[in-house]
């Protein structure tokens, strides 16, 4: 299939895309070089490995639960063959792939202004097919959602919501989501609210798209993709030396108050795809820090009773340093942080985690974890603040 990808109204690149796989074969002379997405145009060229990673990363990853599944049902080889059946168009970008010969608009076909099907959605999370599965519909932002747990997308009262399940044995994580978030409004940390719903029968959480039909999300490896980390700079101050060269004057507080919510929440996974900068995708500017969102792998989502730890020194943690004893250290600044906001948080996860099917052992297990790793935390800064006496 030839087409061009776009960027909202702006035309970007020719490219060729295979139709049977969905694999990007040839890209053609940059329309709009500016326009092209972070990390692929570097000192003036195509970085055609990277465009191509660009473009398979933009499909949903093999390791999503059920996925291989769906493919069978669909009769598609790969999840990348299912981008073109919908344009590659996301609720999380501005990017989407007009196949040559037809007249299409953003206006009439982005998913933020315009309804979708839910008929993918519905399929990757439930497994089961609708009825007169002749006519189903593929146009849907479910086919470029990231990520390995079962999710949809909804539009709910007008607004995209991203419904998200949980994983087994526990599936904690949607009630993680729905904890970090509250933790983040008494802390006064910027976030993306979680609620909890149910789907299906299945407790799930979601979250309303915090990407706007103006702005979108660039991921932290994308940036690094950008601009590459010097050998004698650590990855932590040169992502921060990157968001200060783009105009992000704050970059370095609220990262810092991302990696305290992850030592308090212990979360395993704060990989460089599930934060990042946002940026204005008319104008190209740099509009601000995202929103913290994806906490769910956290709070030992997937250890068993007997490997719970109360220990900040044991808790395993990412990007920038392996153990949440270690990164903490990175922060400089804890004159916001106001401990008594948390007071009775214990409190408010054992109440969520009632509406779980985890028994009262595991519970009870889990909100002493968290008071533990908040007690760490203020023993951590009290010393902090006395040695800087």
């Amino acid at each position: 299939m030839k087409c061009i990808l776009m960027h909202k109204r702006i035309p970007v690149i020719e490219l060729d895309i295979d139709n049977a796989s969905g694999f990007l074969l040839k890209f053609g002379i940059p329309l709009n070089p500016g326009h092209l997405p972070i990390g692929t145009y570097i000192k003036s060229n195509v970085d055609g490995n990277m465009l191509r990673d660009w473009w398979m990363k933009r499909s949903i990853p093999a390791s999503r639960e059920g996925l291989k599944e769906t493919l069978e049902k669909l009769n598609v080889g790969f999840s990348q063959g299912l981008l073109s059946k919908s344009y590659g168009l996301s609720l999380s970008d501005q990017y989407w792939v007009c196949p040559q010969g037809q007249d299409l608009k953003w206006d009439d076909i982005n998913f933020f202004t315009n309804s979708f099907s839910e008929d993918m959605g519905n399929l990757l999370f439930s497994g089961k097919m609708r009825e007169n599965s002749k006519n189903f519909n593929f146009l849907s932002p479910d086919n470029t959602s990231d990520g390995m747990l079962r999710k949809k997308w909804k539009i709910i009262n007008g607004e995209r919501y991203l419904i998200k399940s949980g994983s087994v044995p526990f599936r904690q994580e949607v009630f993680n989501e729905v904890i970090a978030s509250s933790i983040c409004w008494r802390l006064c940390i910027p976030h993306t609210e979680y609620i909890l719903l149910t789907e299906n029968g299945e407790a799930c959480s979601a979250s309303k798209d915090f990407v706007t039909p103006m702005t979108e999300l660039v991921s932290a490896a994308r940036i690094l993709d950008q601009f590459k980390t010097p050998n004698n700079v650590s990855k932590y101050e040169h992502y921060i030396a990157c968001g200060e060269k783009l105009g992000i004057i704050d970059i370095r507080q609220q990262i810092e108050k991302m990696l305290v919510l992850d030592f308090i929440i212990a979360n395993s996974d704060r990989h460089y795809n599930n934060f990042g900068l946002l940026r204005n995708a008319e104008t190209l500017a740099w509009t601000g820090v995202v929103p913290i969102f994806d906490c769910g792998c956290s709070l030992f989502y997937d250890k068993p009773d007997r490997v719970i730890t109360i220990s900040s020194v044991d808790a395993e943690s990412k990007p920038f340093k392996t153990t949440h004893f270690e990164q903490i250290k990175l922060v400089k600044d804890f004159s916001w942080l106001n401990f008594e906001t948390l007071n009775d948080i214990s409190d408010e996860y054992a109440e969520l985690l009632k509406m779980s099917e985890l028994p009262d052992e595991r519970r009870t297990l889990l909100c002493k974890a968290l008071l533990n790793r908040i007690q760490d935390l203020k023993s951590y800064v009290c010393a902090f603040e006395n040695k800087k006496r």
